[in-house]
């Protein structure tokens, strides 16, 4: 198995930028460090190949873009953030971002900011995805052209992307699932707020919860219709004081996006704090706020930060040391968040 700059920089206990400063005699580092990390490439193996060659010998810096749809959102910031630490980490390495945040769900910006980004000169792109045919299309086109592209957060299955980084949500939804059951366990009412109807995480999350519940035969639990609230508070307020007052036996609200916080503002004002449950996602600084003050159950969290920082670094190593990720499908934890673990 051939020797990663992550497996020196371990052994040497220095960073992979230090790493790959000593390696390719760039940027200061200090002698007696610098004669140290050779000594143990040198020992393992090393051998950096032809891409990293090419682009050490011309001293050409790699320029990476990102695009983040619904950057509005507090997980998408928080994934937002993850990119830039990543960035930040990278830059010693002689790594330049040029980062693109799109507001909502808009297919036909984030083609405008891959046109944008292309001519710019960047040899690798993170994108949060969709399903769109022409997104679709444009990953396979920039695979020819031999830019990679890691998708993140939301997927873009059946494209030529080298990997996703983000949660299982067909699981996730199965979790949450599992959660309904046992919050509900002589069942009850239950009503799913999704966010976009064009968003597959939302729709992945809503599916996995539907089969689940069908596949346990839990049909002491019942469901009402799926509504859309577009990742916006004020949208999911409204819709769920509709749903409330229509219902008055509703046990329980699942949101599969952003809205949390608009669901539990309507809750709180029909007077059902306490008797309306809410399973949510994503344990931002908001999300955080509403566990601790009892407005959430639970909160099913996907590692936001994380699956904006490794993107970065995954590019980093294929295009530098033509290393492929591990798995096509990196998933990150599903971790589940109470007002005890938040």
């Amino acid at each position: 198995m051939a020797v990663t700059s992550q497996q020196i920089a371990q052994i040497a206990g220095v960073s992979r930028g230090t790493v790959d400063r000593a390696l390719h005699n760039r940027g200061r580092v200090n002698p007696e460090v610098a004669a140290r990390i050779l000594k143990i490439a040198e020992e393992l193996g090393y051998r950096p190949n032809s891409i990293g060659q090419a682009l050490a010998g011309t001293k050409r810096n790699l320029k990476l873009g990102a695009i983040l749809q619904s950057s509005e959102t507090p997980t998408i910031q928080d994934v937002a953030a993850g990119v830039r630490h990543a960035a930040a980490e990278l830059r010693e390495s002689g790594v330049e971002l040029e980062l693109r945040e799109v507001r909502g769900r808009d297919t036909g910006q984030v083609l405008r900011e891959l046109d944008n980004l292309i001519s710019m000169g960047v040899c690798g792109l993170a994108v949060a995805a969709n399903g769109a045919p022409e997104f679709l299309r444009r990953v396979d086109g920039l695979f020819e052209q031999g830019i990679p592209v890691v998708t993140l957060n939301t997927d873009a299955p059946g494209s030529r992307r080298l990997c996703f980084v983000g949660m299982d949500n067909y699981r996730a939804g199965q979790a949450a699932a599992g959660l309904i059951r046992q919050m509900l366990p002589a069942g009850g009412l239950v009503f799913p707020v999704a966010g976009h109807v064009n968003n597959m995480a939302h729709n992945s999350r809503l599916r996995g919860f539907l089969d689940t519940l069908e596949a346990t035969g839990a049909s002491d639990i019942r469901l009402l219709p799926c509504q859309p609230c577009f990742d916006r508070d004020d949208y999911a307020h409204e819709i769920t004081q509709h749903v409330l007052r229509e219902n008055p036996d509703l046990a329980a609200v699942y949101v599969t996006s952003n809205g949390q916080k608009g669901v539990c503002k309507a809750i709180e004002e029909e007077n059902r704090k306490g008797r309306v449950r809410v399973i949510a996602y994503d344990l931002n600084e908001p999300n955080r706020q509403l566990l601790q003050s009892g407005d959430l159950s639970f909160v099913l969290d996907q590692m936001a930060f994380e699956q904006g920082s490794a993107p970065l670094r995954i590019l980093y190593q294929y295009l530098l040391y033509g290393k492929a990720p591990e798995k096509e499908l990196m998933y990150t934890d599903i971790l589940i968040r109470t007002q005890y673990n938040s």
